[in-house]
């Protein structure tokens, strides 16, 4: 069975510097109706302009993943951590018992993102960060372990038991995959458009699936997704 959440049907908050769409409930978004799917409890889609970005801020209790999509983003937090991420970079950072950091845009025009948090396998956990980058020719026509809760394959390591998988697919590109019965996936289209099992997802829609033994991703167009494999 699949879900589609279009695009259009999301949450959207537009500040001048961040404009964000919001696949499930976020800040002064709320649909009961989409809280969250299984840990995964925030996808926000984010454009921030230059000169733009997220002055210094806490969280506690939460998996922070960003995925760079176009611009660069400076990361500074309470831990020590200063880095620029870039396109093809997967950042992680475990709120844990608490992190202040901050956001902004690095580049001369806009950054887009997608910023995700999932919910960690216990409170009041150890804090971190981590931050490692995926080859374009590692994501093309593959299903690219990016994040999991061993670090396995050499994605960065969370909190939680929970695989995300990066892909770029070529127009007419196909990858399989096969989850375990009693796992949720969720698909979230970041750019083009593909088939999955039979129904076309394009920009911004995501897709929750369950009770499917396989599943197959065709490029309809060239695209870029992310697939959660989640408990």
């Amino acid at each position: 069975m699949i879900t589609i959440r279009h695009a259009h049907d999301r949450g959207h908050t537009d500040h001048g510097w961040l404009n964000s769409w919001h696949s499930f409930s976020f800040a002064g978004y709320h649909d009961p109706a989409h809280m969250g799917y299984s840990v995964l409890r925030v996808i926000n889609d984010d454009r921030i302009a230059q000169g733009g970005g997220f002055a210094s801020h806490p969280h506690r209790d939460m998996e922070i993943v960003t995925y760079l999509l176009n611009g660069a983003l400076q990361h500074k937090d309470s831990l020590g951590n200063g880095s620029v991420i870039r396109p093809g970079d997967v950042q992680r950072m475990s709120a844990g018992s608490g992190v202040v950091h901050s956001e902004s845009n690095a580049a001369d025009g806009e950054t887009h993102l997608l910023q995700i948090w999932l919910l960690p396998e216990k409170v009041g956990g150890a804090s971190g960060y981590e931050q490692k980058h995926f080859d374009e020719d590692a994501l093309r026509d593959t299903l690219r372990l990016v994040a999991s809760r061993n670090g396995r394959n050499g994605s960065v390591r969370i909190q939680q038991d929970a695989s995300i998988y990066a892909t770029r697919l070529r127009e007419g590109g196909t990858v399989k995959y096969q989850p375990a019965s009693s796992r949720h996936l969720y698909l979230h289209v970041a750019r083009g458009a593909l088939e999955v099992n039979g129904t076309i997802l394009s920009d911004g829609d995501g897709a929750a699936i369950e009770d499917e033994a396989e599943v197959t991703f065709i490029g309809r167009q060239q695209a870029e997704a992310l697939l959660f494999d989640l408990p």
